[in-house]
């Protein structure tokens, strides 16, 4: 068989955002800023680092600003020439490295993740490719690979369908995909065989506390699974189901990656985002410091 190259990446942005409202009344929740960078950039920089180079976004209406950042802006760039400030300059053209390919494909209905993932099945082909959800900003361990670039290593050698996972709290469980897993290998402890995958269980009959966080990489034969999925969990065709599916036909891994997710669907983890993110930051990251002490929090 044919080695499976990881290349394509699909980012499902078609949601409303209804957690940050009025925030996303007008813009995509996908295009809030954390520091100076929207969501959505984090998770395209994440995807280039792990040598991915095509970007499949999955839209819906109202999501348009998302083109446009990943556009040329001329007007923009040609102020900033005038002007000599080649840094500003620069650091827009970054924005869109030259060997950054970009598509853009409609959601028509809100009919769940798996169903957007399937609106990208003509776009990705009979390749393997990676799912990245904006809402989790993953931040790999410092001066070490990204999230997805550790992944990517793990399918270089595995050729299967690899889920990030993390521990999450009992109560937690409803908001996951929950995975039961074979112990890992001790040779490679951050691995482990997928035996069942349950779309957001109650705390009482879920099968551990292994949650799949925003970060996928997937095997073609996962589109004929999801095409055979009924709705599941709140009406929606669930990509959690089509992945069960697939265990029938597969083996598909857990990773528990080296590194840190915040939950950017929510208001808190967003707030947590910016201030560790802000702290880290080359320009502001001092000074930030600084008045972050000076507060008086009791």
């Amino acid at each position: 068989m044919q080695k499976l190259t990881l290349t394509k990446a699909v980012f499902p942005v078609a949601g409303l955002g209804t957690r940050f409202l009025p925030a996303t009344k007008a813009q995509p929740k996908e295009m809030l800023p954390v520091v100076d960078k929207p969501l959505i950039q984090y998770a395209v920089e994440e995807a280039y680092s792990a040598g991915i180079r095509h970007m499949i976004f999955v839209t819906g209406r109202n999501k348009r600003a998302i083109e446009d950042h990943f556009d040329t802006a001329y007007e923009l760039e040609n102020e900033l020439e005038m002007a000599d400030k080649h840094a500003l300059l620069s650091l827009v053209r970054s924005v869109q490295p030259a060997d950054m390919n970009f598509s853009y494909v409609r959601q028509p209905r809100s009919l769940g993740l798996g169903h957007a993932v399937l609106c990208a099945e003509h776009l990705v082909g009979q390749e393997a490719f990676a799912v990245l959800l904006a809402d989790d900003l993953m931040v790999g361990p410092v001066g070490g690979p990204s999230v997805l670039a550790q992944m990517a290593a793990q399918f270089e050698s595995m050729q299967q369908s690899i889920l990030a996972v993390q521990e999450v709290p009992p109560e937690q469980t409803r908001r996951y995909g929950i995975v039961a897993v074979q112990a890992a290998d001790a040779a490679n402890p951050g691995l482990m065989r997928v035996q069942r995958i349950v779309e957001k269980p109650a705390p009482e009959v879920a099968p551990s506390r292994m949650g799949v966080a925003g970060r996928y990489i997937l095997t073609p034969a996962i589109f004929e699974h999801i095409r055979r999925q009924a709705t599941g969990v709140g009406g929606e065709i669930q990509l959690t189901d089509g992945i069960s599916s697939l265990l029938g036909e597969e083996e598909v891994y857990a990773f528990q990656y080296q590194g840190k997710r915040y939950d950017c669907g929510s208001k808190e983890g967003f707030l947590e985002a910016t201030v560790e993110l802000a702290l880290q930051h080359p320009e502001v990251g001092v000074h930030f410091r600084h008045y972050l002490k000076g507060l008086k929090l009791d």
